[in-house]
């Protein structure tokens, strides 16, 4: 064993619209509620730089941010009726169970417990990711089989738990857990030498070390012990809602692979000049009914993308090479660059 050391848009709310109550944890009137209270309760983070935070000013930023801005939007008419609720790995499922909150879009792995056993539904994948480690370039580490007698702290009510026990019992090496709650606490920990390693999404990983005074004094391990789909889910028991929830996603994603951006969308959608793509023509509502299809109106992917823009322009304004956390997309490029995101076609 090895010994590890370490040097010193405004617009009038909808009429409502009902559907028959269905069997489950959500009541089918979520839409409805949404509307009443004018206003979408969105879980997020409580602190993950590129993903959710707040600026100078006390806003929230970040992707999963903008996926509420853009909910909002289709929903509201205003992306910015957006309560913003800050969960923690333990109490995210609860707040979202309880109702507390209409959706949570806080950095949460798609897995078979969570989607059946919990009672929740996933309503897409928005960022594909994988757990890993970051350490002190001190160390002098370069892999995690390097790991053995390790402190790692990790995070409690997240899927990090159970990938770390299986990685070390794999690898038949030891490690001493370091259990702490929130992003920040980890933080704290890691740089007040309370562990030896932080393990979490790697994305989070680049988050964070974003944030150190002297980021190049730290090292993401290469090696990805994981598969993290992250993704935005809702209660069960409304369908409706999860499909509005599902297809604003789709929507972003679509819009990148079709050229609908946050400049141009308006302009595509207008019936007369306006796009000849037929599937640009339906999913901005100048042809068709699917805004009906889900309760709203036509314009509804319209505003959503005008909120925000499309997937890509998201990832690059808080995700990408030019933010601090100097992203590339990887498995997040469209199918057609590389990657294997891709959204099911407005048809």
């Amino acid at each position: 064993m090895i010994a590890l050391t370490r040097p010193g848009l405004s617009c009038a709310v909808f009429a409502a619209f009902v559907l028959p109550a269905t069997v489950g944890t959500a009541q089918a009137a979520t839409l409805d509620d949404v509307r009443a209270a004018d206003e979408l309760k969105c879980g997020i983070n409580t602190g993950l730089a590129g993903f959710a935070n707040t600026d100078d000013a006390g806003n929230w930023v970040g992707f999963d941010v903008d996926y509420c801005k853009a909910l909002a939007a289709a929903v509201l008419g205003d992306a910015g009726k957006v309560q913003y609720v800050s969960l923690t790995g333990k109490n995210r499922f609860p707040a979202l169970q309880a109702g507390e909150i209409e959706v949570l879009a806080r950095n949460t792995t798609w897995t078979f417990s969570r989607d059946v056993d919990l009672g929740l539904t996933f309503v897409g994948v928005n960022y594909y990711d994988g757990q890993g480690f970051i350490g002190p370039r001190s160390l002098g580490i370069s892999s995690a089989g390097e790991l053995d007698g390790a402190s790692v702290c990790i995070q409690t009510g997240t899927t990090t738990e159970l990938n770390l026990a299986d990685f070390f019992r794999t690898n038949n090496i030891s490690y001493e857990p370091v259990p702490i709650e929130t992003n920040a606490e980890a933080r704290a920990a890691y740089e007040a030498e309370r562990c030896d390693v932080y393990t979490s999404d790697a994305s989070g990983l680049a988050a964070t070390r974003a944030t150190f005074d002297n980021p190049n004094d730290h090292v993401i391990l290469p090696e990805i012990i994981s598969k993290e789909p992250l993704g935005p889910l809702v209660r069960h028991g409304d369908d409706q809602w999860a499909d509005i929830a599902r297809w604003v996603l789709n929507a972003l994603i679509s819009a990148e692979e079709l050229g609908v951006t946050q400049a141009n969308v308006e302009a595509l959608a207008q019936k007369d000049g306006g796009s000849d793509n037929p599937e640009i023509q339906r999913m901005l509502g100048s042809q068709g009914s699917m805004g009906a299809m889900l309760g709203l109106d036509a314009d509804w992917a319209v505003r959503a993308i005008k909120a925000v823009g499309n997937y890509g322009e998201i990832f690059a304004r808080h995700l990408g090479p030019d933010t601090r956390l100097g992203l590339e997309r990887g498995l997040n490029a469209l199918y057609t660059n590389g990657g294997i995101l891709y959204s099911p076609p407005f048809r």
